[in-house]
């Protein structure tokens, strides 16, 4: 006779394996059953690497066996990284990618020389370890960086740029020893889970810089600089500031303004990767800049949808960022501006409102994610600081309305949220 105990755990694993027979079936489990912090918020934030450590030590610990570059940062860590990873393919190494979140597919968070990860990966990972996930209830970034590490490891990637996802101390990236350490910038952003100032939100990302590893600041400012200055004195971390050095200007494809300063800060990384030995020449950087988009796929910065009239999006989605992209609206040639604009609920309205122009017409819509700020309610905060504009169900309908009331010489802006413009692309 089977043993009744054993029986069960049989008939559990395969009612569980039979939830994965579809890359669709296996990434709606991912995103429904475990806590995600894009999609709900504050609820799905764990402040504590013990399942992060518990799930790579069930693995393997795969991340020991590939080189890393390790980036956080308030704004500009996810350019930074495609710009370090597309140099790195010029290079002639086999470059890990690991960022977040996604515009369109889940894929796009793991890649490996610009390729995503396949789509059987993904289902026979979460098929293979399922038991294991819902014993010990991991979240979804954590199981997520576990298949990132497995990935590269199992491919043989000659290193990896692994973007932190929240914060740096605490985030579940944060298990691996890289080369090098990178923070692009601190800003006023994610205040509930890292603190209310520059200084305490500065602490979090220091969490990153390791002792021995050289690390890079983006920009200087002097209350993340002292933090910054103290950390890599303790940790006997070489530090230096991109924007201190002088670099030579080399063309972009990733045509924002602010992309400037993560050129600046990607610069000051691969210098520093040449000092580690890497082999990298001035060719590969004029390349690897020049081909971004090619070499990576990265979306939704600055990304130009249309000419006439001129359409354009980017996924900048807090103060510091918004106030760079309105800027370079506002530089430009039009006729009238057409903004499509929604956000998430716990976005801090009250700094970013202040910096949206008074004369714009507003389309305000809702990005269909749960924790999607109702259009109608997005409209009553701009209205309380005397913007008017219309609301509307969706992000297609909103950006239908603003192509018919354009004309050919205006512009059309969409954006406020990551998820605004992964609706559009």
């Amino acid at each position: 006779m089977r043993h009744p105990v054993k029986l069960g755990l049989l008939v559990l694993t395969l009612v569980s394996v039979s939830r994965f027979m579809s890359y669709a079936k296996t990434t709606s489990w991912m995103f429904s059953r475990l806590p995600m912090y894009q999609n709900q918020g504050k609820s799905a934030y764990k402040s504590d690497l013990t399942n992060t450590i518990k799930l790579d030590n069930y693995l393997g610990n795969p991340h020991r066996n590939f080189q890393s570059i390790h980036i956080a940062g308030t704004n500009g860590k996810g350019s930074t990284s495609h710009m370090i990873a597309s140099v790195l393919q010029e290079a002639g190494y086999k470059v890990g990618l690991y960022t977040s979140p996604h515009l369109k597919d889940f894929r796009e968070r793991i890649k490996i020389n610009g390729k995503e990860i396949q789509k059987s990966y993904v289902v026979n990972f979460i098929k293979n370890h399922i038991e294991f996930f819902e014993l010990n209830d991991l979240s979804f970034f954590e199981m997520t960086v576990g298949m990132a590490f497995n990935y590269f490891a199992e491919k043989n990637v000659d290193i990896a740029v692994i973007e932190a996802g929240l914060g740096g101390r605490l985030d579940s990236t944060n298990v691996i020893t890289p080369e090098l350490s990178v923070i692009t910038n601190i800003g006023l952003d994610h205040t509930d889970f890292l603190g209310n100032t520059i200084g305490k939100i500065a602490y979090e990302k220091a969490g990153i810089i390791k002792s021995n590893v050289p690390v890079v600041i983006g920009e200087t400012h002097l209350e993340s600089q002292a933090v910054f200055l103290e950390k890599s004195k303790l940790m006997n971390a070489s530090i230096s500031f991109a924007d201190q050095q002088t670099w030579p200007e080399f063309e972009c494809d990733l045509k924002g303004n602010y992309q400037k300063k993560n050129i600046n800060t990607a610069l000051s990384s691969l210098n520093q990767l040449v000092k580690l030995g890497f082999k990298i020449s001035e060719s590969h950087l004029i390349n690897g800049l020049k081909s971004v988009t090619k070499n990576t796929g990265l979306k939704g910065r600055w990304q130009v949808l249309k000419n006439r009239p001129f359409t354009v999006c980017d996924t900048a989605h807090n103060a510091e960022g918004l106030t760079i992209v309105l800027e370079q609206l506002r530089s430009l040639d039009y006729g009238s501006l057409h903004i499509v604009f929604g956000v998430v609920n716990d976005k801090d309205l009250q700094k970013i409102i202040p910096l949206m122009p008074m004369d714009a017409h507003y389309y305000f819509c809702k990005p269909n994610v749960v924790r999607g700020m109702n259009q109608s309610d997005l409209r009553t905060k701009f209205m309380n600081f005397g913007i008017i504009g219309k609301a509307y169900e969706s992000v297609s309908l909103a950006l239908k309305a603003a192509h018919e009331a354009s004309n050919e010489d205006d512009i059309i802006f969409i954006g406020g949220s990551t998820f605004v413009v992964a609706e559009i692309i």
